[in-house]
């Protein structure tokens, strides 16, 4: 297939959803010594969703693809791809699928469904793999979620890590588009970082995350900005041409690094972390279709969003707004 046969991807409607339970730092600070100043001026984050223990990852993640179809004006009948990235699938193993999950319960019976897993980084890899298929004419409308019940894996005696994960899922519609759309991306990983962003599997806390915040948190500031440059300059553009970065909302001085690699404003970055904390998979298209529902994206915005996460993993994608 020819560069010229390509189709035009691009995102065709957005969607979120979020458990009721809200966590708030001073919830944390009265069952572990902290407080809300400490969590707040570290981190950002003020609060965070907490999924009921009945409810999975498919649930938030079937909820975030429903509202996005009806932002897109499609049924699940239009969908012949659903596409979830998640850390916290459904079952151990990872089988049945939690994109299959899905698929049954948003009735999208001419959908083919897979999990991706690439962590945080897992909906910039996502929308990539969905705008490939797209544009190559594999597929007409792909359901792309990234979905999360990290709190599963907390361990809530460890305050390092207890106040930053959240629960959510956002997600978007990928099909053709006249103008705009999906302008490239760039992904990258380094396995050999793995031991400092995991799941332990053994120790005190068994199946619960373990960070080492140090030296992701250098990995992260080096990261962001670099592949969110590249990936501009990969696409043709220079920084001037940026309307909105929407970073992985891990940690405000992270997202303040990356902007400032980049020369933009605050008012150009998008930032909910401190409603969310860190939603892995979904904080970039939580963060999305908040920027799109008010009124922060524009029909012709040029938007870079960019995550890294645990493999050690990262990606950015660049995008052209035309819905």
């Amino acid at each position: 297939m020819t560069q010229a046969t390509l189709r035009r991807a691009g995102i065709l409607g957005t969607g979120s959803y979020v458990p009721p339970q809200i966590i708030t730092n001073d919830d944390l600070a009265a069952r572990m010594e902290t407080s809300d100043e400490w969590i707040a001026s570290r981190t950002g984050i003020r609060a965070r969703r907490l999924a009921d223990p009945g409810v999975m990852t498919s649930d938030l993640a079937a909820a975030a693809g429903q509202n996005a179809l009806a932002d897109a004006g499609l049924s699940s009948a239009d969908i012949d791809l659903i596409i979830v990235a998640s850390s916290t699938p459904d079952h151990p193993g990872s089988f049945p699928s939690t994109a299959a999950i899905v698929q049954n319960k948003l009735g999208a019976k001419n959908a083919a469904a897979f999990d991706l897993g690439a962590v945080c980084s897992g909906f910039a890899y996502a929308l990539h793999v969905a705008a490939q298929m797209v544009a190559a004419g594999a597929n007409q409308r792909v359901l792309v979620i990234g979905a999360e019940t990290l709190s599963r894996l907390i361990n809530w005696d460890d305050r390092s890590t207890a106040v930053l994960f959240g629960d959510g899922a956002g997600a978007v519609v990928v099909g053709e588009v006249a103008e705009g759309g999906y302008l490239g991306g760039v992904l990258g990983a380094d396995g050999g970082g793995g031991p400092l962003l995991c799941v332990s599997r053994s120790g005190e806390n068994p199946n619960t995350i373990f960070q080492n915040g140090k030296e992701v948190y250098k990995f992260a500031v080096t990261i962001m900005g670099q592949i969110a440059v590249q990936a501009v300059e990969a696409a043709g553009l220079s920084l001037s041409d940026v309307d909105l970065l929407v970073p992985h909302q891990a940690n405000q001085r992270i997202i303040d690094k990356a902007a400032e690699r980049m020369g933009l404003p605050r008012e150009k970055v998008m930032v909910n972390l401190d409603k969310y904390g860190n939603t892995s998979a979904a904080s970039i298209p939580l963060a999305l279709d908040e920027a799109v529902k008010t009124g922060r994206v524009q029909n012709g915005s040029l938007l870079v969003l960019v995550g890294f996460g645990a493999g050690l993993t990262w990606g950015a994608n660049v995008v052209r707004w035309s819905k």
